[in-house]
């Protein structure tokens, strides 16, 4: 399912929408709060360790959770994905295969998990858990992609990730805001805050009013390219983005030299139609400029054909991963070792 946030929600446009909602985001709020504190989680006798976020949309989740997966095999264990399966199709449990499998059939972001490690996607999380307790051998960590919000699993670990720019919005629960709870109630249940980006000023302003943060270690972290980028510099290119904030995969694009003839941002998790993908090749040809796109979009044109086979076959895509200090490394990497000794 595609989603478009609305621009209200981060300070843009009229106010009067967050106000007119507001009763209906307490609502939601009251419900995600009776679920969170009243559920009996199912315990897996694999470590979970969970990456989410506070707010709807993209902050960087499927990086950090790549990151874990690095930390969780330097300390000699097996990382091994649960995600829902967002945007795709098939009920119950399955492991993604990125050779069979489609986003269509197990959403974008499991594809890009499970080009890492060994991933299973199950919209319980407590039937996911169980089934990879059956397949995973003994020292096999669970790194739950999503699901902060979630009281199914119990978690060793919650990492939450949050977007340095954005922080938190207007600070109201949806569909006010972008908020999935009440921030003071979501940060009691997380252990480690990673703030993701180069300034974090408005998200550490924000998190500053809660006295809870004391007992959570706020980390940072920023994106940054994987693959060689010197093509980039000066290189004139049309960049389409399908995730929650493309204006951060645009500007990456600029801060690496490209001049940015055209920027075409869909909804998040929104696989191009043929006549859009159409006009995006025309574009491309009109300012002799280079295709270019995030990874997630490019594996949502896996399996297409026509003028979306084509546009797959002449997109580039500017690869990130999550890069912290020494220092924070280690303060997670303990906190991880901490989690699966537990």
């Amino acid at each position: 399912m595609a989603v478009r946030e609305p621009s209200w929600w981060y300070g843009d446009g009229p106010r009067w929408p967050a106000r007119v909602l507001a009763p209906i985001g307490e609502v939601y709020a009251y419900a995600a709060r009776r679920r969170m504190l009243n559920a009996s989680p199912y315990h897996s006798r694999l470590p979970v360790i969970c990456v989410g976020n506070f707010t709807a949309g993209g902050t960087g989740k499927t990086p950090m959770s790549l990151l874990v997966a690095g930390i969780v095999e330097q300390l000699g264990y097996q990382p091994w994905f649960l995600s829902r399966g967002y945007g795709g199709r098939l009920d119950g449990q399955e492991r993604v295969d990125p050779a069979r499998h489609t986003a269509a059939e197990v959403g974008d972001e499991p594809l890009l998990l499970a080009a890492r490690a060994p991933t299973v996607i199950s919209r319980n999380r407590a039937l996911g858990a169980e089934f990879i307790e059956r397949y995973a051998p003994g020292n096999a960590v669970i790194i739950m992609d999503d699901g902060l919000q979630n009281p199914t699993l119990a978690k060793r670990l919650s990492i939450a990730v949050v977007d340095a720019a954005r922080g938190f919005g207007n600070g109201l629960v949806i569909p006010a805001g972008p908020l999935r709870a009440h921030l003071g109630l979501q940060i009691t249940r997380s252990d480690v805050i990673v703030i993701n980006g180069a300034a974090g000023d408005r998200a550490r302003a924000q998190l500053s009013e809660y006295s809870d943060t004391g007992f959570v270690s706020v980390l940072a972290a920023h994106p940054v390219a994987t693959h060689d980028t010197a093509w980039l510099n000066g290189a004139d290119v049309v960049a389409f983005a399908g995730i929650a904030n493309p204006e951060r995969f645009f500007s990456l694009l600029e801060s690496l030299g490209a001049k940015v003839a055209a920027r075409v941002a869909f909804a998040d998790h929104q696989t191009v139609t043929q006549s859009q993908a159409e006009g995006l090749l025309r574009q491309a040809t009109e300012l002799n400029a280079q295709l270019i796109t995030t990874a997630k979009d490019y594996v949502r044109l896996a399996g297409l054909d026509g003028a979306r086979q084509t546009l797959r076959e002449k997109s580039k895509t500017l690869d990130i991963a999550l890069q912290m200090t020494a220092e924070d490394r280690e303060a997670l990497t303990r906190h991880i070792a901490k989690a699966i000794s537990a």
